[in-house]
């Protein structure tokens, strides 16, 4: 299926690794359709969200895990039975990041992470009950402060 999208023209991607959203993403409600398109530097650990049906709309995700070691919480028993997972190895987890015109500025919402099942491919943004985590990641911080520290 070719796919045209604002940032990177006419691509080509593989029908089976559409993810569904029945959901959407929060303030994106009504577009479900998703792939996610892998950087093809290994060493960037930024990809891209990119809405099937509407080539203007993408987000910058990244796994995480790579700015906030200590991440941690439970996906809800509701939401692993709403996405069908089965084993652990087939989730991954993302977040969306913010990128303004100033790099290092950059943050990431920990609060609303990502959650796919790569199985079934299906997804679903959930919103974490908990203050531990900002909407607003500064990641460069985490990694100025962990160089200090």
């Amino acid at each position: 299926m070719i796919l045209t999208t604002k940032h990177f023209g006419e691509i080509e991607i593989d029908e089976e690794k559409i993810i569904t959203f029945e959901e959407g993403i929060l303030g994106f409600e009504d577009i479900k359709k998703y792939t996610v398109i892998v950087n093809p530097d290994k060493e960037v650990p930024f990809h891209w969200l990119q809405a099937v049906e509407y080539s203007d709309l993408a987000f910058v995700i990244t796994n995480p895990f790579v700015f906030k070691k200590d991440y941690d919480f439970e996906i809800p028993e509701k939401v692993i039975e709403q996405l069908a997972i089965e084993k652990e190895e087939d989730v991954m987890i993302f977040s969306i990041a913010v990128v303004p015109e100033d790099m290092k500025k950059m943050t990431i919402n920990l609060r609303g992470p990502l959650i796919m099942n790569i199985k079934n491919k299906k997804g679903k943004q959930i919103v974490l009950d908990t203050e531990k985590y900002s909407l607003k990641h500064c990641i460069f911080e985490e990694e100025v402060t962990e160089n200090i520290g």
